[in-house]
């Protein structure tokens, strides 16, 4: 028996810090949704679990216990085996929750490769704070330290463009350098008519993280510039605590368009266009 299960890139189109915990966890408040770009598992039945890492972006991917793949299914607890390959295609540490995706993706993968449950909410948190919001990848507002997932409104179809200069940004260093880690919360979510009402409502919210990873990293400024200077670009924003930036265009072709231009203008850089995801 053969399982294959896809690991969507998480964007955060608004990503607000509303306070801190006693333990140190930052609160957040944040609309996700989800591209159809990311990695791939396929996992098979076998004696023993591995795993293997191939694709673009597999150079640096650790195939033993510190993978959240492998830390994910020993949420299962042993006596079970299974060999997972995972084609990496998303950049690390890029603000964009590969890694919790992929984790998300081996949860959902071994469950019906095993026939068992997904484990409970606060198994799934302990591997990260984004990993809850990634088992059932869709637009949802998500609060707390990640824990609380909320329903949103039905999101207008729109292109999706996901850059990242190569650079990774230390989240740790990045809540550090917060100013203010007490900001204001989403308003109440609107619901939106099209892609320019989305974005335009969106660019009234923040993402308090873009301010010290710009600081951490000055090329996040170059890459917000050069997507924001793409045709039909309606906002360009950071993702997450950085480095990857997204741009939001009418559509995917409008997207697609923007994607190739900066392929040939930063080769250097990594450029996907797409589209909005949900399982």
């Amino acid at each position: 028996m053969t399982v294959e299960a896809f690991a969507p890139a998480k964007i955060n189109l608004t990503l607000h810090v509303t306070g801190q915990r006693a333990d140190g966890y930052h609160l957040l408040d944040s609309l996700v949704v989800f591209a159809d770009i990311g990695d791939r598992l396929t996992l098979e039945r076998a004696e023993e679990l591995s795993l293997s890492v191939s694709g673009p972006r597999a150079g640096g991917v650790p195939v033993d216990g510190r993978n959240l793949v492998l830390k994910a299914a020993a949420l299962f607890g042993p006596g079970q085996g299974a060999r997972v390959r995972l084609d990496k295609r998303l950049p690390a540490a890029a603000g964009i929750g590969g890694g919790s995706s992929d984790a998300a993706a081996a949860l959902r993968g071994l469950a019906a490769l095993w026939g068992r449950d997904l484990p409970g909410p606060e198994a799934v948190l302990s591997l990260g704070a984004d990993v809850p919001v990634c088992l059932a990848p869709g637009p949802v507002r998500m609060r707390g330290v990640g824990e609380e997932i909320l329903p949103a409104p039905a999101l207008p179809e729109f292109g999706l463009l996901l850059v990242n200069p190569g650079v990774e940004v230390p989240t740790p260093a990045v809540f550090k350098g917060l100013v203010r880690k007490n900001n204001a919360p989403l308003p109440e979510l609107p619901g939106w008519a099209s892609a320019a009402d989305l974005a335009d409502w969106l660019a009234g919210q923040r993402n308090d993280l873009e301010p010290p990873a710009r600081a951490e990293a000055p090329v996040i400024d170059a890459v917000l510039a050069a997507i924001a200077a793409t045709p039909g670009c309606l906002l360009a924003r950071m993702s997450g605590s950085g480095a990857t930036c997204f741009g939001i265009y009418a559509d995917r072709a409008a997207a697609e368009r923007a994607a190739a231009l900066l392929r040939e203008t930063r080769p250097d850089w990594w450029a996907e266009a797409g589209a909005q995801y949900s399982l």
